[in-house]
């Protein structure tokens, strides 16, 4: 397998055979989980048995046993268990914050993507800004994957000043069924991500929050005077710097992450920080063998 520098392309080659890799490790790891936790309670003609019905008129004759009907000389009807699918939706943070880790966020989007995609779920993918933009509308099957991996490839940097709470609002009247939901983003929205969440978990989506950063953002290292520029709302600030604000810096980052953390505990979230110096790959394997997410 290529080292991830190598993966400049969605759509290469070797990115699809390491995606490859990683959807036969989801199936290894979780077995026939995947298949069995997509059982309904509804009743068909599906080909898990699950019980008997007396025949009808109109029923389908031919789920009549009729080793049932030697016995009792009763009609009864074979019920089976209907496997549905699931749908997924991926929201992907492409606002101006994620500059430097929008590459990454978009293999791991592409991933998770790929597995749900093989295991015949339903997959949309949203761009997350100042507006919530669909990249690819409910797609399924093997067959979506090029159009998934495209439409991520196609992401672009927009938006400013981006709300979180607005972007979910309009999420969920667009989406009034509960569903698998994945938000990748760094979470660095200027108005919080608290109200964002508490819509998510009031709407019953299950949420997995990945939460993608680059080492870089975890420090200050200006001194002096300087002057300061909201990447996210393009505002400015002269501000002196000091050790005193540098500490103050990387105290009030290590607190928003971990109140992140803490917020998805809360409303029964699962949650991932992921920097993006790590493999790709070793972020979905982590996903992965925890279980969560995917199963």
């Amino acid at each position: 397998m290529p080292p991830p520098s190598q993966y400049s392309d969605l759509t290469d080659p070797s990115f699809l055979s390491c995606l490859e890799s990683l959807y036969l490790l989801a199936r290894k790891v979780i077995g026939g989980e995947l298949a069995a936790d997509r059982r309904s309670n509804k009743r068909g003609s599906g080909i898990h048995f699950a019980d008997y019905a007396e025949y009808q008129f109109g029923d389908d004759y031919r789920q009549i046993d009729w080793k049932i009907y030697a016995r009792l000389e009763n009609l009864f009807l074979k019920l089976y268990e209907l496997e549905e699918d699931v749908s997924i939706n991926i929201l992907l943070d492409i606002s101006p914050s994620m500059e430097h880790k929008l590459a990454y966020a978009s293999k791991l989007a592409a991933a998770l993507g790929y597995i749900a995609l093989s295991n015949q779920d339903r997959l949309s993918l949203y761009g997350l800004s100042d507006r919530l933009s669909l990249l690819m509308d409910k797609s399924h099957g093997k067959g979506a994957i090029m159009k998934m991996l495209k439409s991520l490839a196609g992401a672009q940097l927009c938006g400013s000043n981006t709300s979180f709470s607005e972007c979910i609002k309009y999420y969920c009247k667009r989406n009034p069924k509960p569903s698998v939901l994945v938000v990748i983003s760094d979470f660095f929205f200027p108005s919080g991500y608290d109200e964002g969440l508490k819509l998510l978990r009031s709407s019953k989506n299950d949420v997995f929050c990945l939460q993608v950063l680059d080492p870089s953002e975890l420090s200050c290292d200006y001194h002096g005077d300087v002057e300061i520029e909201c990447v996210e709302s393009a505002q400015t600030k002269l501000m002196t710097l000091g050790p005193l604000e540098r500490k103050r810096f990387a105290q009030v980052v290590q607190k928003w992450n971990e109140e992140l953390s803490v917020s998805c505990a809360r409303h029964e979230m699962g949650f991932l920080q992921a920097f993006n110096s790590t493999p790709f790959e070793e972020v979905v394997q982590v996903l992965l063998r925890r279980g969560g997410l995917v199963s």
